[in-house]
């Protein structure tokens, strides 16, 4: 295995930035000291990292990889080449794929076709169905990040709306619980009084008001309710509106986090993108639950900074550009991500709303803790080596000559981010240096501490 010497490098981690050097051997971060000699006994390559920041590797806890079923849209190849690429080196990915990974079965099968493709390191949820309640009471805590429970309807056909059901899931359910968040009954109603106001032709800035603020408060209110009753743990991903975060208690230490029964994640186009943005993005920033007013929006990045929102993911979801291009009710929801989400986390630093270690926090150390996530997430002796080089100096236009996506399309076509991806190691090894991926690949199987 290669031996990586990191020299002044300015390390973000647990709160702190800190210039040191960080020796990396047999894919573990061995030492972190200032003026390490390279060891005499390995052939170690010596990186100068002076001005330069070494973050521990994004942990992204919700993606659509679109595969098994869907391969024109993405596959677990591509979609974690363009993850590595934006210094995502561990992902959780859905299970809303063709078949449904709704059984153990299924689920193994998923960890198979990583274990020969993957570029990051993986874990899948468990997605749980009206009918499938017994699959849930099955699963080894250890064997899945979660179980995904769409108590909205979104892409795919797995919404679990029976509440005998969904109050089993949330009494017998062995480990976490993540959410999609939103009522179908009333997104219905909006839909059909647009539809019969405009036909085909409802504008897309109205799917701020379809898949409204009332339909995610009410979801997530049930969620919430269900799991202070029986006690489960729960995260809700993708807030998008302000009314919600009041069910939320803050933690701004980890410390704190690790308290918590209940979390919630804000995603990086709600932090980056409102309604106004509609008029030049159109289809292509469609999602559900859907970007709203800027009131929300602020309401989500103030939520970051109080602790309330506990992680920053990506809810990466792929579609073809031309499927994109349909009318209101054709385009499908979802949008490419995981190839500039750090960039857009960091953004927010560039603009003087988060310091380095908050987006450090929200993108790395907070989603560890809060999966159980075994020996990554951090810059620590002993840990996985899983860290990114950042170059808050050096800015980056997108483009498509220089995406990793199958779809080969991105909603930040264009725009120029302050800050690049010089290098992100996966387990300790080189995966992805200046725009050119490793031939080889490191990822593994996530493993985690649920004992």
């Amino acid at each position: 295995m290669t031996t990586l010497l990191f020299k002044n490098a300015s390390v973000v981690n647990e709160g702190h930035v800190v210039e040191t050097d960080v020796l990396i051997e047999n894919g573990r971060i061995s030492q972190i000291a200032r003026d390490i000699s390279a060891p005499a006994a390995a052939d170690c390559r010596v990186i100068d990292a002076t001005g330069k920041h070494l973050l521990p590797g994004m942990i992204d806890d919700q993606v659509h990889f679109r595969e098994p079923g869907f391969p024109k849209k993405g596959t677990i190849a591509t979609e974690s080449k363009a993850a590595v690429a934006g210094g995502i080196t561990t992902y959780m990915e859905m299970p809303n794929v063709n078949p449904p990974t709704t059984t153990l079965e299924a689920l193994e099968e998923k960890y198979q076709r990583a274990s020969q493709s993957s570029h990051a390191n993986y874990a899948f949820y468990l997605g749980a169905t009206n009918d499938n309640i017994d699959e849930v009471r099955r699963l080894d805590p250890n064997a899945a990040c979660g179980v995904k429970v769409f108590m909205g309807a979104s892409t795919g056909n797995m919404l679990v709306n029976d509440p005998e059901t969904l109050n089993a899931i949330f009494a017998d359910c062995p480990t976490l619980i993540a959410t999609h968040c939103e009522d179908t009954p009333m997104i219905n109603e909006l839909e059909g009084i647009y539809r019969e106001k405009y036909g085909d032709d409802v504008p897309i800035d109205a799917h701020a008001h379809i898949r409204s603020k009332e339909a995610c408060l009410k979801s997530s209110q049930l969620a919430v309710n269900l799991a202070k009753k029986h006690g489960t743990r729960l995260h809700v991903l993708h807030l998008t509106t302000e009314d919600e975060l009041y069910q939320f208690e803050p933690a701004k230490t980890l410390e704190a986090l690790q308290q918590k029964q209940i979390t919630a994640e804000a995603c990086v186009h709600h932090l980056f993108f409102n309604r106004d943005d509609y008029d030049s993005k159109g289809t292509l920033i469609k999602c559900n639950p859907a970007i709203k007013e800027a009131h929300h929006q602020q309401a989500l990045i103030q939520a970051v900074k109080d602790g309330v929102i506990d992680v920053i993911a990506t809810d990466h979801a792929p579609h073809t550009f031309e499927e994109k291009q349909n009318t209101y009710f054709n385009a499908p929801a979802g949008l490419p991500l995981v190839q500039h989400a750090l960039q857009v986390a960091l953004e927010f630093y560039h603009r003087g709303i988060f310091d380095l270690p908050l987006v450090v926090q929200k993108v790395a150390h907070a989603p560890a803790v809060r999966y159980q996530v075994k020996e990554r997430g951090f810059v620590r002796e002993g840990y996985w080596a899983d860290l990114v080089l950042v170059d808050l100096n050096q800015t980056q236009t997108v483009s498509q000559e220089n995406l990793f996506y199958q779809c080969q399309w991105s909603p930040f076509d264009g725009h120029t981010f302050g800050s690049s991806i010089e290098m992100t190691l996966v387990n300790g090894e080189v995966a992805f240096e200046h725009g050119q991926h490793s031939e080889k690949r490191y990822s593994t199987r996530l493993a985690f501490d649920r004992s």
